[in-house]
């Protein structure tokens, strides 16, 4: 990067200096920003053309809720340290059988912006929620997906760094709460968790620190407020948390546990690399889609730094930071959830935290690619190429409402293959979701 202001400056919005409705061939495109689906995103959508303030964002998320009250709720999860709320969209549909037992909802979280600088972390959770939310009821892969699953969508954990990275330094990357040394705010959110958390860690100290970790576990106000709702839902609200996943940048990496040390093993290792792996080819196979590297939290924080030839024979390496007092190993091994990834998005280092807004769509379309990929691992379809199908439209034909909808055999198995054993047939599905369909109107 040559000029690193004007890299900074670049990546603000600048609708204020352009025309803000361009228009087709015809000379007059209407815009409606929320009635496309995810394959338009790219040209209809003018939230995603830019990085958005959280000015922005908020009401976006009151919109999505009011258009798609079926299957959106809004929800808050804490309260930031300056008395923010923290917004996230709790999307998915609920069964209505009363004769049927449920047990614990099944849920995945999904967040981004715990480090505030991070701005493609909390555009891609925005992008994969978009995408989930209107995809409802247009195809019948992602209408099961929001049947068996909560999806939360936290678009920033740190609503008060995420804010001072727009008002006063774009590569803030902690929270904004006090510290012993009044001219050095902030904690490292993502090393505030109580598990594993690093006393001794050379941050430790130092508050001026970017990786400071605070005086204690769970110092971070938001880290704590977070870990407070999460235990709450699985412990009062009947949830089950079954996949965390955590939007970082950058380096283009799928990491899974442990974060604070390589020298123990995850009980569920090869579940994770199975998992893992799986996300990084879902990703490569989007269009334009960039290769993702596959390995544990400890080994993605740390780096080459030897310069001698024997040094770098031997292996030796030694840590950028800290993994101790993660999110990642927090989820995995506090609440138990069995697939926990913290995933480092776009780029490799070219333009690192100042990602140009150029690739808020194609990443955002390699985070859903990796979300859905995710969704159907979880159903039991473990093959990717079973989602590179035609979505079926439903559309008001008689057939359709009969539950006569016209596919191939092999067609039909691809998409019951990834599902749970209790699943409708396909005449009953479109039956049912028709008449949820009209009474919806």
């Amino acid at each position: 990067m040559h000029d690193l202001a004007q890299a900074i400056f670049e990546s603000y919005p600048s609708l204020a200096f352009e025309d803000p409705s361009p228009t087709d061939h015809d000379g007059h495109r209407p815009f409606s920003p929320l009635l496309q689906s995810s394959e338009s995103i790219d040209t209809t959508n003018i939230f995603f053309r830019e990085y958005q303030p959280l000015s922005v964002i908020i009401p976006w998320m009151r919109l999505l809720r009011s258009l798609f009250p079926t299957h959106v709720r809004m929800i808050n999860v804490g309260i930031s340290y300056e008395g923010r709320d923290i917004p996230a969209l709790r999307v998915g549909v609920h069964p209505t059988n009363s004769d049927k037992p449920q047990g614990p909802r099944k849920t995945i979280v999904i967040t981004g912006g715990s480090h505030a600088r991070e701005w493609i972390s909390t555009s891609s959770v925005n992008y994969i929620a978009y995408s989930f939310i209107t995809a409802y009821g247009k195809s019948k892969e992602m209408t099961t997906l929001l049947e068996k699953f909560d999806w939360v969508f936290i678009p920033t954990l740190n609503p008060d760094g995420y804010v001072y990275t727009w008002e006063n330094d774009r590569l803030w990357r902690k929270n904004r709460q006090q510290t012993s040394l009044r001219f050095c705010k902030g904690v490292d959110l993502d090393h505030s968790y109580d598990f594993a958390w690093d006393r001794e860690s050379s941050s430790a100290n130092n508050p001026c620190s970017e990786s400071f970790a605070g005086e204690g576990p769970f110092q971070g106000v938001e880290a704590r407020r977070f870990a407070n709702w999460a235990r709450n839902e699985t412990q009062n609200n009947n949830v089950s948390i079954v996949a965390f996943v955590d939007f970082h940048s950058y380096s283009q990496q799928i990491l899974y546990p442990y974060s604070y040390t390589c020298a123990k093993t995850p009980p569920t290792l090869e579940n994770l690399e199975e998992l893992a792996i799986g996300l990084a080819k879902a990703i490569r196979l989007t269009d334009g889609g960039e290769a993702y590297g596959v390995t544990a939290a400890c080994e993605g924080s740390v780096i080459d730094t030897s310069t001698s030839k024997g040094a770098k024979q031997a292996g030796l390496r030694a840590t950028m930071e800290s993994g101790g007092g993660s999110a990642l190993d927090w989820f995995y091994h506090e609440l138990s959830v069995k697939y926990a990834y913290q995933i480092k998005l776009r780029d490799t280092g070219s333009y690192g935290f100042l990602l140009p807004s150029k690739n808020i769509v194609p990443t955002g379309k390699e985070a859903f690619a990796a979300m859905k990929y995710m969704g159907h691992f979880l159903l039991g379809n473990n093959g990717i190429e079973t989602e590179k199908g035609e979505e079926e439209k439903v559309v008001g034909s008689k057939e359709e409402e009969k539950g006569q909808l016209k596919k191939s055999p092999d067609e039909t198995d691809q998409v019951e293959d990834g599902l749970d054993a209790d699943d409708d047939e396909d005449g009953e599905w479109e039956m049912d979701f028709e008449l949820r369909r009209r009474t919806e109107r």
